[in-house]
């Protein structure tokens, strides 16, 4: 059919040029989020066609890939979440979700004493258990907790940024994601690193003054209001900085990679 041919290479050519005002930084990015909406509209409509999902697969990948540019170049590294005054700590009612088939708790009884790796392309790997962890030094910030669903919640966290562990570890240059892994039947979930060294990006142990229980990801998960909910990864046993996206529990599962608030 020559309709949604047409169609399809109309959405190429708007989220091309989107993306020209990308690369250019032209414009106001109020205008570019302009462009960016109405090309995201034309290629959702060039794949709802006759053609059928499988010959639409490529233009929504292709989409997912420049609204990703998109999402990098509105990232800001010195933009912080900050949580208006009126707002309500969650308390019991955050949030609780894993996938196991029960709340998973570390069994220090048949694993041994719980650890996080820092492994990968650094130079100098390290293995902390939970008080070296908590003996370096901390932040503590009240932050919200995006959800994919459209909600928010506010917490107290406290614990280790990212970037501190970066450079204890030695991060090398070249290494572009962290992958964040766990032993919540082997939940993971990979970040650019800009994210992951972003200030309030932390490997968290506390949680509104307590250690963390096991339902809220003991005894340490990833947090950060720059990424979606299904990004932040609990019950963590590894960091590894790598040169390539690897995927993740949810994204494997078609959610969006970068995953960016």
């Amino acid at each position: 059919m020559i309709v949604p041919r047409l169609l399809r290479r109309r959405a190429v050519d708007v989220v091309d040029r989107a993306v020209h005002v990308l690369e250019q930084r032209a414009g106001s990015r109020r205008d570019f989020l302009q462009i960016s909406a109405t090309s995201l509209a034309a290629a959702f409509l060039a794949a709802c066609n006759s053609s059928g999902p499988e010959r639409a697969e490529p233009l929504l990948k292709f989409a997912t890939r420049k609204n990703e540019q998109v999402e990098r170049w509105l990232f800001q590294h010195t933009s912080m979440d900050h949580v208006s005054s009126g707002a309500i700590t969650a308390g019991g009612q955050f949030p609780s979700y894993f996938v196991s088939d029960a709340v998973p708790t570390w069994d220090a009884a048949t694993a041994g004493e719980w650890k996080l790796e820092i492994a990968g392309m650094v130079r100098t790997p390290l293995t902390l258990d939970l008080q070296a962890l908590m003996a370096l030094p901390a932040v503590e910030q009240r932050v919200d907790h995006f959800c994919v669903e459209g909600w928010n919640a506010v917490a107290v966290f406290r614990g280790v940024p990212v970037s501190t562990i970066a450079k204890l570890a030695g991060a090398m240059p070249q290494a572009t994601v962290v992958d964040f892994q766990s032993f919540d039947d082997s939940y993971h979930e990979s970040w650019d690193v800009e994210s992951a060294m972003h200030p309030q990006t932390m490997i968290v142990y506390a949680k509104d003054g307590k250690l963390l229980s096991p339902a809220f990801g003991a005894p340490a998960r990833v947090h950060s209001p720059v990424k979606l909910g299904y990004k932040n990864t609990k019950y963590l046993t590894r960091l590894e900085f790598m040169a390539a996206p690897n995927g993740g529990y949810w994204t494997d599962r078609g959610y969006e990679w970068y995953g960016g608030t």
